[in-house]
């Protein structure tokens, strides 16, 4: 019973290959609000399904874990498409919810660091819909130079990858650094293997903001967001940063 609860989680907190079920399911569907939905609720489908075990998980799992981590992070490296981007770095992240797992014993907690760490990538979707909306794609060939041509919605970008890479007052900064520190004196060889993955999360924000943001601007002209649209989205980051302070008492 254990080990088909561990499997079934596996689809949903993402293990290697079945992460490639939702990175499939996402790149499948076209609405921007779908895709968000399915963003809030995997990881906490997969925490469920975590919290009814009767014991925790093996620790060789937390090594495929990490393994899984480290190879969507090491992907999204490449990757040019925001949306692709956005889908490799959640599954990136949700395979260390089973660090996060071990390592803390409040299991309410669990459901509120998921959500910390899925934040970020619900508002890229939603940004990457407004790129698709006036260039067709959100492709750093097609959307160059963004802080040229769009600054309001660049300046939301910058911001928004910040956040997915675990930037300081962000919710997943603080997951992280909690998860590190916990897992450092129980199991040494994935709290360093975390340290890599999120070395590997700033490498992959720092290139895709060179790409979409910094390149060469395109030669298209587009409008840029609407301060009514990004007011909204500038107080949701406003409160994750709220959030991730306010929060961080209750990671382990």
């Amino acid at each position: 019973m254990v080990a088909f609860s561990c499997l079934a989680a596996a689809v949903f907190l993402p293990l290697f290959p079945a992460s490639m079920l939702f990175n499939r399911l996402f790149a499948r569907i076209g609405n921007a609000w779908v895709r968000m939905a399915l963003l809030v609720v995997w990881p906490q489908l997969g925490l469920v399904l975590l919290a009814a075990l009767s014991q925790r998980p093996p620790v060789w799992i937390l090594y495929w874990a990490v393994l899984t981590s480290g190879l969507y992070a090491f992907r999204a490296l490449a990757l040019r498409d925001l949306g692709l981007w956005t889908a490799h770095m959640a599954t990136s992240a949700w395979s260390l919810l089973w660090v996060v797992a071990l390592v803390s014993d409040n299991a309410s907690a669990w459901f509120m660091q998921a959500a910390g760490l899925s934040a970020p990538f619900l508002l890229l979707t939603w940004l990457v819909a407004r790129l698709e909306v006036r260039f067709g794609a959100a492709y750093a060939g097609t959307c160059g130079g963004l802080a040229q041509t769009m600054p309001r919605l660049s300046l939301l970008l910058v911001i928004t990858l910040l956040a997915a890479i675990g930037t300081p007052l962000f919710p997943a900064f603080f997951t992280l650094l909690a998860t590190v520190t916990s897992a450092l004196p129980v199991v040494p060889g994935v709290a360093l293997s975390v340290l890599l993955v999120w070395l590997l999360w700033a490498w992959a924000g720092a290139r895709m903001t060179r790409n979409m943001v910094v390149a060469p601007a395109s030669a298209e002209s587009v409008p840029d967001l609407a301060g009514a649209a990004a007011a909204p989205a500038a107080v949701v980051l406003a409160l994750m940063m709220v959030a991730g302070v306010a929060t961080v008492g209750y990671l382990v």
